[in-house]
């Protein structure tokens, strides 16, 4: 028999470790011969501890097991979820990057290439630099991370600069409330990110590699480090990556905490030991990005995209999506939400199906209010934007960002007033300084909502200009994108504000 108990850190909170031990503990108990497997999750956060049970029929799910429904479970009375590939919120998704996370045991390469893992680098090594480069650019693929910059650009700009060394750069520093993709791929699939790596090391040039990756994240740090050393001896990094002739090895850097440090010029200055703090553009990172080199900075989700995109080639891949925004969108669904998980879907699904289709409403039960889409710098989208399409430029026209793509659900409770504050005051405390918009601006925002709130009528004129010169003045998108949250609050939502300054009148 072999069982499959999630290790990612969402299962474990909600007691996966303990489950795992009590199948152990029981089927030593009962002289059983079982094969436990410490898998990645399925995504569905809302189901764990999501165990799985291999059988003839295929893998069935048994969903929020506790340790005392162990022996139930090995006994064969526990109800179950039937295949985990047939419920319906799985059953739904177009799973590209995230194909693997949640069947794979993750530290087992054997494992990863049963389910087609290293195809798309052998792919790879047989092609040359500008073919690698213009196999991404013809997908489609565009920056997960926030910006949605094509990422074929990114490395044709990097493939063709000069210089003795090049490196890749992997922001893994995934610091946007609601958002969690990084890390479930990197728990669940982390030699995705791994062959992606080596196959944009091949493209552009570049012998070395670095993933940025959050402290906060210990369980990923520990599963990445095993994987890169696994991949050595195998001969994934190395000086002769795959017998290719060609060399490319990585390593994992930890961040010390900071959430400018997700911003690409930051992160290099962490990266190099120095304060994280913003730098100027130009010069571009793809120019004179980590020690002063040519450098490719991509997300996680984009970078373990790329051996999808090698695997069943560019076309494919790009016959997913809508309008510029191609391939799949990995939603994360979170806050106030009765089904909060990971849904990887093509692009074009509306925001109205993703927060009470998919999501399936508040966890309350009361009606839901707004959703910030985007994380911390992500607009309020109101219930009259629901029709809005999953898109880069679709939502842009609407006012709003996709971002890393997590969605954080609010019902009619929330104050947005309140809210509006919070993105301020976030700005404040994590601005890195180095630009007056955003290290002064902020304050003054807070300060500004203050006044607001004790019935102030006339800050919000200023508030309005106070935003402005933010995002136009700011170094980075901290500074630049903060007015988002807080105009829209203010412009969908302006009964919490105006509630407040009559109360005070």
């Amino acid at each position: 028999m072999k069982i499959f108990v999630p290790l990612d850190s969402a299962a474990k909170a909600l007691g996966a470790d303990e489950v795992a031990e009590a199948v152990a503990r029981e089927a030593q108990a009962r002289g059983l011969d079982v094969q436990l497997v410490r898998n990645g999750t399925r995504g569905m956060v809302w189901l764990e501890p999501l165990v799985e049970v291999e059988t003839p029929e295929g893998r069935i799910g048994y969903g929020n097991v506790n340790p005392d429904q162990v022996g139930d479970l090995l006994d064969g009375k526990l109800n179950s979820l039937g295949r985990v590939e047939d419920i319906d919120w799985f059953a739904r998704q177009t799973r590209l990057t995230f194909a693997r996370c949640g069947v794979i045991d993750p530290l087992d390469l054997d494992d990863y290439e049963t389910h087609g893992g290293l195809v798309g680098l052998r792919r790879a090594i047989g092609m040359t630099g500008s073919q690698i480069v213009q196999e991404v650019t013809d997908s489609g693929l565009r920056g997960r991370g926030g910006a949605g910059f094509p990422t074929g650009i990114k490395w044709k700009t990097v493939a063709e600069a000069e210089a003795p060394q090049k490196y890749i750069v992997c922001n893994a520093d995934e610091g946007d409330s609601g958002t969690f993709a990084d890390r479930m791929i990197i728990e669940g699939d982390p030699f995705s990110l791994i062959e992606g790596m080596a196959i944009a090391g091949l493209g552009v040039g570049a012998t070395r590699g670095y993933v940025y990756l959050r402290s906060e994240y210990p369980d990923a740090i520990h599963i990445l480090t095993q994987a890169v050393k696994i991949a050595r001896q195998r001969g994934l990094l190395g000086p002769d990556v795959l017998g290719s002739g060609r060399a490319f090895d990585m390593e994992v850097r930890t961040g010390a905490g900071a959430y400018v440090c997700g911003e690409e010029t930051s992160l290099l200055n962490s990266l190099e030991g120095k304060r994280g703090t913003v730098r100027a553009k130009p010069p571009l990172p793809a120019l004179q990005g980590f020690l002063g080199r040519p450098t490719v900075v991509n997300n996680v989700i984009s970078l373990a995209t790329i051996p999808v995109i090698f695997e069943k080639g560019a076309q494919h891949y790009a016959d997913f999506g809508l309008g510029r925004s191609r391939g799949t969108v990995t939603l994360q669904i979170a806050g106030n939400v009765k089904r909060g998980g990971l849904f990887e879907t093509a692009f074009g699904m509306t925001l109205g199906e993703v927060v009470n289709d998919i999501g399936g409403g508040t966890a309350s039960g009361r009606p839901v209010k707004a959703v910030q889409v985007g994380g911390p710098l992500g607009a309020y989208m109101p219930m009259s934007k629901f029709d809005t399409p999953m898109g880069y430029e679709e939502f842009d026209r609407q006012g709003g960002l996709i971002g890393h793509a997590g969605l954080v659900v609010f019902d009619d409770s929330a104050d947005m007033l309140r809210m509006a504050r919070f993105a301020m005051e976030f700005c404040a405390v994590e601005s890195c300084g180095k630009c007056t918009p955003c290290r002064i601006g902020a304050v003054r925002g807070v300060e500004t909502i203050d006044r607001i709130a004790q019935g102030d009528a006339a800050a919000i004129p200023l508030l309005t200009d106070l935003c402005e010169t933010m995002k136009d003045g700011s170094l980075c998108a901290l500074g630049g994108f903060t007015p988002f949250p807080v105009m829209s609050a203010l412009t969908h939502f302006p009964d919490d504000f105006a509630t407040l300054q009559e109360a005070a009148e």
